[in-house]
C-alpha cells in the first residue's frame, strides 16, 4: 500500500506541475508579444537610456566609399563630334567615419544634431592610387559654357578669351586625389573675385571637397519617446520643413527619416523613405524580398524603377524637371546651376539611349542596383549598398570655342558606392538583445504549454491504471462437468443437504 500511495502523490505532483506550466505558457502567449514590443520600443527610440542610442550617436558600422571614374579615352575625337568612349577606373576605396555632435534634445519630442564625416584612403582595398591620372570633362568650363548658351554673343566671346588666357580646356587630366578633394583652378579664383556668390565653394574645387571633415546640415528628428508613431521622422533640415530647389510642393517636401534608422515592426507593405542632402530630395525605396544576415532576419528594400523617371513616365517627378531621357534626374538647381544629373551607375534602369550614346557602358542589376537590408522588427539597417552616378550634360555652344563640335550627350563622370554592414561586438549585442532573447521567449511559451499538457495526462493515466479490471458474475455453465478430487470428499453438510433435497440421488437404471 505504501508504494501505491507514493505513486499517487508523485502523479498528483506532476499533474500540479503540468497545470502550472500550462498556465504560465498561456500567460506568456498573451503577454510576451506586448513585452517584446515594449522592449523594442524602449531600445530603438532616440534616448540616452536605449540600447541603440550609442549606435545612433557613434555609428559602429564600418562604412566604405568606393569611387569609380569614367576615363575619357578619346577627348580630341569628342571635340570633333564623335561618340565619347570611356573606360571605368577603380574602385578607389575610402573608409568613411561618422559621428554626431551638437546633440540637443528639444521640448517637442525631437532631437537636433550635426553629423560629421571624414574619409581615409584604403590602398589595400583599391585598384589604383590617388596619384592615378584621369581624363574627364572639365565641369567648370563645360558647365559655365552651358550657362552662357542664351547669353549675348559678346559675353560668349569674352568667356572664350578668358578661358584661353587661363589655359582652360573642355577636358582635363587630373589625379584622383585632385578630382576628389580639390585642386587650385585660376577660373575659380577669377569668378570668386568678381562674382563672389556664383560658386558655393571657395579656393579648391573637387567633387567631394565639401563632404570631407564637414557635416550634411542640421537635422531635427523625432525621438519617439512621447509619440512612437513619428519615431525617426525628420521634422526639419537646416530649420526648413521643405526645400526650394524644385518646381512642385511634393518634390520639395522633406519626407521620411535621415536615412539611418526607420520605425520598427515593418511589413512587406512598408517603404523606406529618407531625405538625402546630397541629392537635395527625399527618396523612397520599396520592399523586394526577405532574407537573413548573420542569423538576423531582414527585409531587402530596393529603388523602384520610377526613382529617377522623368515626368512623362512618372508624373509626380515632373517637379524635378526640366528633364531629358527617363532614368536621370536634373540636379542643376541645387548644384550652382551646372548641368549635372543623378542616376544609377552606367545608366542602369534608364532609357537605353543614354548608355548607347557612350561607348564603354554596360549596365546590369547585379553590379549597379542599390539595396538596404533592414531588420523589420527594429527598423535598424544590417547591410546596405547605395550606388549613384554623377553625369554632366555637354554640347557645343556657339561662340565658345573650347566646346568645339561636341554632340549633345549626357557624359558620365563617376559613380560611387556607399556600403556598410554591422559586424563584431555591435552585431553580437544586437543579435542577443533584440533577436535571440525574443526568439527564446517566443518558443518557450509554446514549449511550456506542450509540457504542461503532457504532465497533466500523467495523474489521469495513473488513476485509470490503478483501478484495474473489475471481476464479473460467475458463469456456472462454464464450470467443468467432471468434479475434481477435492469435490468428492465427504462434507459435514452433505447429509443435511441430502435431507433437504429428499434423500440421496438415485442412480440410473441399467
Amino acid at each position: 500500500m505504501g508504494s501505491r500511495a507514493r505513486a499517487r502523490r508523485a502523479a498528483a505532483m506532476l499533474g500540479f506541475l503540468g497545470l502550472l506550466c500550462a498556465v504560465l505558457g498561456a500567460v506568456m502567449i498573451v503577454m510576451v508579444p506586448t513585452l517584446i514590443k515594449q522592449q523594442v520600443l524602449k531600445n530603438v527610440r532616440i534616448d540616452p537610456s536605449s540600447l541603440s542610442f550609442n549606435m545612433w550617436k557613434e555609428i559602429p558600422v564600418p562604412f566604405y566609399l568606393s569611387v569609380y571614374f569614367f576615363d575619357v579615352v578619346n577627348p580630341s575625337a569628342v571635340l570633333l563630334g564623335e561618340k565619347p568612349q570611356v573606360r571605368e577606373r577603380g574602385p578607389y576605396v575610402y573608409r568613411e567615419f561618422r559621428h554626431k555632435s551638437n546633440i540637443t534634445f528639444n521640448d517637442n519630442d525631437t532631437v537636433s544634431f550635426l553629423e560629421y564625416r571624414s574619409f581615409q584612403f584604403q590602398p589595400d582595398r583599391s585598384h589604383g592610387l590617388e596619384s592615378d591620372y584621369i581624363v574627364m570633362p572639365n565641369i567648370l568650363v563645360l558647365g559655365a559654357a552651358m550657362m552662357m548658351e542664351n547669353k549675348p554673343m559678346s559675353l560668349k566671346l569674352i568667356m572664350t578669351l578668358a578661358f584661353s588666357t587661363l589655359g582652360e580646356r573642355a577636358f582635363m587630366n587630373r589625379t584622383v586625389g585632385e578630382i576628389m578633394w580639390g585642386y587650385e583652378d585660376p577660373l575659380v579664383h577669377l569668378v570668386n573675385k568678381y562674382l563672389p556668390n556664383m560658386f558655393p565653394f571657395k579656393g579648391k574645387f573637387g567633387l567631394f571637397a565639401e563632404l570631407n571633415n564637414s557635416n550634411s546640415g542640421l537635422f531635427t528628428v523625432f525621438t519617439g519617446v512621447k509619440d512612437f508613431s513619428r519615431i525617426h521622422l525628420v521634422d526639419k533640415w537646416n530649420g526648413l520643413s521643405k526645400v526650394k530647389y524644385w518646381h512642385s510642393d511634393q518634390c520639395n517636401m522633406i519626407n521620411g527619416t535621415s536615412g539611418q534608422m526607420w520605425a520598427p515592426f515593418m511589413t512587406p507593405e512598408t517603404s523606406l523613405e529618407f531625405y538625402s542632402p546630397e541629392a537635395c530630395r527625399s527618396m523612397n525605396l520599396v520592399y523586394k524580398e526577405s532574407g537573413v544576415f548573420e542569423g538576423i532576419p531582414t527585409y531587402r528594400f530596393v529603388a523602384p524603377s520610377t526613382l529617377f523617371a522623368n515626368g512623362s513616365i512618372y508624373p509626380p517627378n515632373e517637379g524635378f524637371c526640366p528633364c531629358l531621357e527617363s532614368g536621370i534626374q536634373n540636379i542643376s538647381t541645387c548644384r550652382f546651376n551646372a548641368p549635372l544629373f543623378l542616376s544609377h551607375p552606367h545608366f542602369y534602369n534608364a532609357d537605353p539611349m543614354l548608355a548607347e550614346a557612350v561607348l564603354g557602358l554596360h549596365p546590369n542589376p547585379e553590379e549597379h542596383s542599390l539595396f538596404l537590408d533592414v531588420h523589420p522588427v527594429t527598423g535598424i539597417p544590417m547591410n546596405c549598398s547605395v550606388k549613384l552616378q554623377l553625369s554632366l550634360y555637354v554640347k557645343a555652344i556657339k561662340g565658345i570655342g573650347q566646346t568645339g563640335k561636341i554632340e549633345p550627350v549626357v557624359l558620365p563622370l563617376m559613380w560611387f558606392e556607399e556600403s556598410g554592414a554591422m559586424e563584431g561586438e555591435p552585431l553580437q549585442t544586437f543579435y542577443t538583445q533584440l533577436v535571440l532573447v525574443p526568439s527564446v521567449l517566443h518558443y518557450a511559451q509554446y514549449v511550456l504549454v506542450g509540457l504542461g499538457c503532457v504532465l497533466l495526462f500523467i495523474p489521469i493515466i495513473h488513476q485509470i491504471r490503478s483501478q484495474g479490471p473489475r471481476p464479473g458474475p460467475r458463469d456456472v455453465t462454464s464450470q467443468p462437468s467432471v468434479a475434481t478430487e477435492p469435490d468428492r470428499l465427504p462434507s459435514p453438510c452433505t447429509p443435511l443437504l441430502q435431507d433437504s433435497l429428499g434423500g440421496p440421488p438415485t442412480s440410473p437404471k441399467a
